[in-house]
């Protein structure tokens, strides 16, 4: 059997010269999610040795009207880093897609922790008040495996699939619980543009039915998983909130939200 070692350099090499590899559960029949899970811990380990620094988390897949799509059945959590987070406080930003096998496009929403985040966190006040500030965002997801077939396990393993995460202005959140926001994190619609042209809406609560309750969803993952907990500045982006969809330079894609006060976020791709 490969081991963790040898599967995390194929996937290194594979996102370094942005090519497709054979899924790796099919030449590894015992990749299961916790193997998935360590190649993921591998690749973290030797981005950090070359310098990269962890700045947060992705959950992926907390929307199950994709899960048919992808034959998932779960959400998934990787890492976030300096060398893939990029701001856009004006709202307008450019991502060059060189050096990606095959990129598509999501619109999440993005929280910023001010407080650690403790594994047993359900009550929506609690999990509001962790939270320092919201943004819409752009993740840019990319699959090194052909035609994005892959199992669940696979994907954690390619990085989570996560290749850029791009925030919009953020919302600073005041030290008071704001009730009308917790609820409004879940019912607020999301409009996604590709060159003026509306392709898909999405609300708030098909992430795992809020934000913030995937955010929970993360850190009960993280504990069962004794990874290392959510700390205080981490970023995490909450999930997609309509399909992912390809993405070629040229286009411009624009999120906006109605029911929740954040500023809409333009990314022009090249």
């Amino acid at each position: 059997m490969t081991t963790v070692d040898e599967l995390a350099a194929t996937l290194l090499d594979a996102q370094a010269h942005a090519v497709l590899v054979d899924p790796l559960s099919a030449a590894d029949a015992g990749l299961d999610l916790p193997a998935g899970y360590a190649v993921g811990a591998a690749i973290t380990t030797r981005r950090r040795a070359r310098g990269e620094r962890t700045v947060g988390r992705k959950i992926g897949f907390t929307n199950a009207n994709i899960w048919a799509e992808y034959d998932v059945d779960a959400p998934l959590w990787a890492h976030l880093y300096d060398t893939t987070l990029r701001h856009a406080p004006e709202g307008h930003t450019t991502a060059i897609l060189a050096g990606m096998a095959a990129p598509r496009i999501e619109p999440e929403i993005v929280v910023g922790l001010r407080h650690a985040l403790p594994a047993d966190a359900t009550d929506p006040e609690l999990l509001l008040h962790a939270v320092g500030w919201v943004a819409l965002g752009f993740e840019v997801v990319d699959c090194h495996f052909a035609d994005w077939r892959f199992t669940l396990a696979d994907a954690v393993a390619d990085f989570g699939l996560h290749a850029a995460l791009i925030v919009g202005e953020p919302l600073a959140l005041p030290d008071e619980i704001d009730h009308n926001l917790l609820d409004a994190l879940a019912r607020c619609v999301l409009t996604l543009r590709c060159d003026g042209a509306v392709v898909a809406t999405g609300v708030g609560s098909n992430a795992l039915g809020s934000p913030l309750l995937a955010l929970a969803h993360l850190a009960r993952t993280l504990h069962a998983q004794n990874a290392e907990p959510l700390a205080a500045g981490e970023v995490v982006t909450t999930g997609t909130l309509t399909p992912a969809f390809p993405v070629a330079p040229g286009q411009t894609w624009v999120a906006s939200l109605e029911g929740l006060p954040l500023a809409p976020l333009t990314l022009v791709a090249a």
